[in-house]
């Protein structure tokens, strides 16, 4: 298994206006919710992220995520893809 870590954001707003915004400023919104705890809305810079995507096993990994100071154990869920440039616009991560 690969180690992959990624140094997030964290999103104030939730939703389609939130998201977009956060697509403008050229990160890849995502959130990170399971485990009895409440949702934490993020966001992942894009390279790290399809440097991620590139590994075989990027769904079966442990996903190492570092939000202002404090490690997350994740696994990825779901990645939403755009339908025309196949760049990813979306990240469920799942508590571990």
């Amino acid at each position: 298994m690969s180690e992959i870590k990624f140094n997030a954001q964290k999103r104030e707003k939730a939703g389609k206006g939130a998201a977009r915004a956060c697509r403008r400023e050229g990160r890849v919104p995502a959130v990170i919710y399971g485990g009895n705890k409440e949702a934490v809305m993020i966001s992942i810079h894009p390279v790290e992220l399809e440097k991620a995507l590139d590994l075989a096993d990027f769904y079966d990994s442990v996903i190492e995520i570092d939000l202002d100071g404090k490690k997350h154990q994740v696994i990825c869920q779901d990645v939403q893809f755009h339908p025309v440039s196949d760049k990813p616009i979306h990240v469920d991560f799942l508590r571990k």
